[in-house]
């Protein structure tokens, strides 16, 4: 083989070493980008991920705080609901039926009834009008829904005695109490409020008068002893004498509204007083044609 022969083979066999390194090169060269951009497409799905999530974890602490903070509040609405009978608020029951301004407390004994109470309520909320109703425990454990209706809507719940058997209530001063405690509890449970007290009664049949009125007069200071007010009525609509028709209503208002200043209606929600019910808008008109200004007990136990 001559040299020229040997020359020749020897630069093939160098241009192909060459050639073989140059695509040794580029191969590892296009291993490495893909690996490069497998890497950095790994690193953009795992910072996108952790952006991702820490958006989700900021947004559940939004959600949260914001689910605290709607918690406080309805805790402090639920305090606000709670009546406290201070100093102020005793004096204020004491003097119920004085006032300098006209006002007016329509008050409702002996329901809830599941036929009469929610055609009240109907009123009441179309009217933009808070009652006060003197509830019957007995009463309440049969209707925990109309009762927690009346709670919601802000009209001012107290307690007429779980019973309404007077031979029961008049026992003995203990057992009006008794009655007081038994009520309550039936309206804390329809409420779901384990702590509301109205510190207000109604003695069934009324505070004076009566076989009872010595048990009642014991009774009242039992009451007093554990911070518990109650008050009467010094206006009639006459349902509790079987008034049927909203002129009998009427005319038994004119007899003593004129009177006051300051009116606490006696009304009745029983289930068999359906005349009630329908001669309430009357009854409002009344009260707004001579310029009173309806009131709870919420204005009054403070």
């Amino acid at each position: 083989m001559d040299l020229i022969s040997i020359r020749r083979k020897y630069n093939n066999i160098r241009n192909i070493i060459i050639i073989s390194f140059i695509l040794v090169v580029c191969v590892i060269l296009i291993l490495t980008i893909k690996e490069v951009n497998k890497n950095k497409a790994e690193e953009n799905v795992f910072l996108s991920y952790s952006e991702l999530k820490k958006v989700a974890v900021q947004k559940e602490e939004e959600i949260q705080k914001q689910k605290e903070e709607q918690q406080k509040i309805e805790e402090e609405n639920r305090r606000n609901n709670l009546p406290q009978l201070t100093e102020e608020g005793k004096n204020n029951v004491a003097k119920i039926y004085k006032s300098d301004t006209k006002r007016v407390f329509l008050t409702f004994d002996d329901g809830p009834s599941s036929t009469v109470t929610p055609k009240i309520l109907d009123v009441l909320k179309a009217e933009n009008i808070k009652a006060t109703f003197f509830l019957l425990g007995s009463r309440v454990e049969l209707n925990p829904e109309i009762v927690k209706r009346e709670y919601e809507e802000g009209h001012y719940i107290a307690s007429h005695g779980y019973s309404h058997v007077y031979s029961q209530i008049y026992s003995s001063p203990q057992s009006v109490l008794d009655e007081y405690n038994n009520c309550v509890r039936a309206i804390q449970n329809a409420i779901g409020v384990p702590d509301y007290n109205p510190h207000l009664f109604r003695f069934p049949g009324g505070f004076k008068g009566g076989k009872y009125e010595k048990i009642k007069f014991q009774a009242h200071d039992l009451l007093e002893q554990n911070n518990i007010a109650h008050v009467d009525w010094n206006a009639l609509t006459s349902d509790s004498a079987g008034a049927k028709t909203t002129e009998q209503f009427i005319a038994e208002l004119e007899k003593t509204v004129p009177k006051y200043n300051s009116v606490v209606v006696l009304m009745h929600d029983a289930g068999n007083k359906q005349a009630t019910a329908e001669a309430l808008p009357t009854i409002i008109s009344y009260f707004r044609e001579r310029g009173y200004e309806f009131k709870s007990f919420y204005d009054i136990i403070k």
